[in-house]
């Protein structure tokens, strides 16, 4: 554990032992996925072979647990070796033939079939994955800092458009019928971020780097929306110190108010362009979903307590962006927005620590913490230290963290290099909250 880790840990107040063996995923580490697909664009339903490498990292281990759903597993093997498998609304569970030691690296593969309970969308013609990725193929869902490369094989019918994790590796014809297309995200990610899409979605960009397709028919692109799209890349990648981390973003247009991140691309809500067309300052959800490519995406929370590090960062940028691009007046009506909700969120005695672990009443108060306030934090911040130590310190910690995972610590520690400055009484308030009287 670094310095850094260990401070945020003793600013919560956690214990450094490691924990008992009791939730999906102890015990092991995935070093890989690997999933063979074929969806059906009809009904939703999937069918595959999957492979998961992992490395055990407890002795005696007896047991391999993953995310429930409710896909039924077939014919699992470790490095070869025929093993059971069991399912309940609890876990997924792969029992190896013996206990396995510390250290073993082995190669789980097995086949499954089913209809998704969450995460699929059916649309007219195909459908789209989002969030919930451990609902269609196997893996571990509430564990965001456990990040692994992807390889998503889709066998669709010929001339379907998809889109997967990371970058397009290959189509190769079958047998006249169907394609089998390959996508690959080699960069290690959250498995919250694992997608597809797939259907008969049309083109709406020629830029190589920026692509807009659309699962909604008659659905218009605003004028200069993908160049408006392309200039927030351009600001987001000089602000974070690189480019796009999967070297190109697509905006897939679905019917709705959807929005969700995924590696390489995004789900986006038709409506969310209708409003965009009409006031070009309401493309708050296209800068929202595109920041995710660097904060959420490829610097990560290493888990859901640290959180606000994905949406704060997220939602503060477009605050950001839209001072670059409308002026601080824009900027300052933002900011003046994320007060109004830490304001009410006083008023109704749920004005939490951005690291608070208890139970929220609803995801609007979740929200309101992780989102609003953690942006209202980045923004007192910025006035705190002045723009160059800020934007510095945010390049830092950007760049000192691609691909990997990040807690609180690790965002104050690059913003006390960048501005010379103790932050701790800071970080205390807003962050980890105040100490309790003893």
């Amino acid at each position: 554990m670094t310095r850094a880790r260990a401070l945020a840990a003793a600013a919560l107040g956690l214990a450094l032992a490691t924990p008992a063996h009791a939730d999906p995923g102890d015990g092991f580490v995935v070093e890989w996925y690997r999933v063979e697909l074929e969806p059906d664009l009809a009904t939703g339903a999937v069918a595959a072979r999957q492979g998961i490498m992992l490395e055990v990292t407890e002795d005696g281990l007896d047991r391999l647990e993953f995310s429930p759903n409710a896909l039924a597993i077939s014919s699992a093997t470790i490095d070869g070796r025929p093993i059971a498998a069991t399912s309940s609304d609890e876990v997924i569970a792969f029992i190896p033939d013996k206990p396995l030691a510390a250290g073993t690296s082995l190669l789980l593969k097995f086949e499954y079939s089913g209809t998704p309970k969450r995460g699929t969308t059916l649309v007219e013609g195909g459908m789209y994955t989002g969030y919930f990725a451990c609902d269609w193929m196997v893996c571990l869902q509430d564990r965001p800092g456990a990040k692994a490369p992807f390889v998503l094989e889709m066998v669709v019918p010929q001339g379907t458009a998809t889109l997967g994790p990371g970058k397009l590796v290959l189509t190769t014809p079958l047998d006249g019928w169907t394609d089998r297309v390959t996508w690959s995200s080699a960069a290690p990610m959250s498995p919250y971020l694992f997608a597809f899409a797939a259907g008969k979605f049309t083109g709406a960009s020629e830029d190589p780097a920026i692509r807009v397709l659309t699962a909604e028919p008659g659905v218009a692109v605003p004028p200069g929306h993908v160049e408006t799209t392309a200039a927030m890349a351009a600001f987001f990648a000089d602000k974070a110190g690189f480019g796009l981390p999967t070297g190109s973003y697509t905006q897939l247009l679905v019917p709705g108010t959807a929005a969700q991140e995924s590696a390489g691309f995004s789900a986006i809500g038709a409506e969310w362009l209708a409003r965009e067309e009409n006031d070009p300052q309401s493309a708050w959800v296209v800068a929202h979903e595109l920041a995710h490519e660097w904060w959420g995406n490829s610097v990560t929370s290493e888990s859901w307590r640290d959180f606000w590090l994905n949406e704060g960062f997220a939602t503060f940028m477009v605050a950001a962006w839209k001072e670059h691009r409308f002026g601080r007046e824009a900027y300052d009506a933002e900011i003046e927005n994320l007060r109004a909700r830490r304001a009410q969120l006083a008023e109704r005695g749920w004005d939490k620590p951005l690291t608070w672990t208890g139970d929220y009443p609803s995801l609007a108060y979740r929200r309101a913490v992780q989102y609003s306030k953690g942006a209202l934090f980045l923004a007192t911040l910025r006035a705190e230290l002045g723009d160059d130590a800020f934007w510095q310190g945010v390049r830092a910690y950007t760049t000192a963290h691609a691909g990997g995972t990040v807690v609180s610590a690790d965002l104050q520690g690059a913003m006390e290099a960048a501005s010379g400055r103790d932050l701790s009484p800071l970080f205390a308030e807003w962050v980890y909250g105040e100490p309790e009287a003893s």
